[in-house]
């Protein structure tokens, strides 16, 4: 290993005088001490002319919470589900329950890892690899794509939150995701134990993962009686319905299994019009395989904005939501805070520079939910259906710059045809596939 010298006390004597000799730097100092940092950077005059007027709105009624979880992709998909769902029933609010779509997915999620990790244990892999590491480090967290969303609807349908409501666990995971994680860690340490009944391990997982899962969660209904009373006050009754049945009847029309998702991966050795996959990435087994088309970001945005104006339902996307946000008042543009000048300092990575220094990756999912055109055609803002409550921005709904999704958003949900012949083309070829540990495999 290299020496690494220390910094000396003449250097920091010097660092210390640098500091003080400017005034620029005390004051800075006495306002971000007394304020905090983004009250001190955030642009005025940015702020101030920042419009939450759109060409295209699309109403789909209060924004939904997910408080202490990391379920933000199984909100959102459920968000643009719930636009379909609640034409179909003639309701103006709806919800699915979260709670359901998260039980199957951590249950079927349980499965996925104990067999994947017990098949990379007879191949001969060893506990401390950088893979079994990064997975055993990884398990059970909350975060999830749009595929993965989608498997698990497609298996076991979907349910309205009144039937199937949040729990003190739903809506705070951090214990139930705790104590899961330590189950699974206790089974592959005695996968690893030689002469392992592994089949048995497996087993014994699932069943306590299963109830560990329920006493947390809740037991999920496997039907239920369904009646409401519509907008306009007629009243409904269907009798006796699945969750499968309940998903097929209310969301099926919009097909959005079918969807495909593409992403912006900016790094210039992954080419543009291919497919890229991550490995290890999944939950439901036998399910559709998590996989991406790369493609340019401009390409990504004329999708959804056809979308948006064409057809009107809410899009679903992946983006990094930390960078220049404004959470208060629901805003997000790559100007609305100025960092670099109250630091003195060039934050001048750019999008492919920002991937892969571990500087950005997607970490939160949302809706789109409604764009402003220009007469030219070309985006202005995007309007943005959250999962963070209605007491920020605009109630629960967020505004989002042109240039701030072309840096920070990298992937979007589309219709299978709204893709050219190359790029349909391009979905049956393989995947380029990718390491567990890749920055394109982080959840939202």
């Amino acid at each position: 290993m290299a020496q690494i010298t220390p910094l000396s006390a003449e250097a920091l004597e010097g660092l210390r005088d640098g500091f003080e000799s400017s005034a620029v730097n005390r004051m800075a100092m006495n306002a971000v001490t007394a304020a905090g940092v983004d009250k001190v950077a955030r642009n005025y005059d940015r702020a101030r002319l920042m419009q939450r007027r759109f060409s295209t709105v699309i109403d789909n009624g209060d924004a939904t919470h997910q408080d202490r979880s990391g379920r933000c992709w199984l909100f959102s998909s459920l968000n643009v589900a719930r636009f379909v769902a609640k034409k179909n029933l003639g309701l103006k609010e709806f919800e699915f329950s979260q709670n359901y779509a998260m039980y199957y997915d951590k249950l079927e999620r349980i499965n996925y890892f104990l067999k994947d990790v017990a098949a990379l244990i007879a191949a001969g892999e060893p506990a401390d690899s950088r893979l079994m590491q990064h997975l055993l480090q990884d398990v059970m967290g909350d975060g999830g794509q749009w595929t993965m969303a989608m498997n698990v609807y497609k298996k076991y349908g979907a349910v309205p939150k009144d039937l199937f409501p949040e729990t003190e666990s739903s809506k705070n995971t951090g214990e139930m995701n705790t104590q899961l994680r330590h189950m699974l860690h206790t089974a592959v340490a005695r996968m690893y134990a030689k002469d392992a009944d592994v089949e048995r391990i497996i087993a014994d997982a699932t069943a306590a993962g299963h109830r560990i899962l329920t006493i947390h969660l809740g037991e999920p209904p496997v039907s239920f009686d369904w009646e409401w009373t519509d907008k306009d006050g007629v009243f409904h009754r269907d009798g006796e319905i699945t969750p499968q049945e309940f998903w097929k009847k209310y969301v099926g029309s919009a097909d959005l299994e079918s969807y495909v998702c593409l992403v912006d991966d900016p790094r210039s050795e992954h080419p543009k019009g291919k497919k890229i996959a991550i490995e290890h990435l999944g939950n439901v087994a036998g399910g559709d395989a998590t996989e991406y088309l790369n493609v340019p970001n401009q390409f990504m945005k004329d999708c959804v904005k056809k979308i948006l104006v064409e057809e009107g339902i809410p899009v679903w996307f992946g983006a990094d939501c930390h960078p220049f946000m404004d959470r208060e008042n629901g805003a997000w543009a790559t100007d609305l805070f100025e960092y670099g000048k109250l630091y003195d300092f060039d934050f001048d990575l750019d999008k492919e520079e920002r991937v892969r220094f571990a500087d950005s990756a997607m970490n939160h999912a949302m809706a789109f939910a409604g764009v402003d055109v220009a007469e030219d055609g070309s985006t202005r803002r995007w309007r943005v259906e959250n999962s963070w409550g209605t007491k920020i921005a605009d109630k629960g709904y967020f505004t989002m710059s042109d240039d701030w999704f072309t840096e920070y958003v990298y992937e979007v949900a589309v219709p299978k045809a709204l893709l050219p012949a190359e790029y349909q083309a391009a979905l049956d070829e393989p995947a380029i596939s990718l390491p567990a540990w890749d920055p394109m495999g982080a959840l939202a």
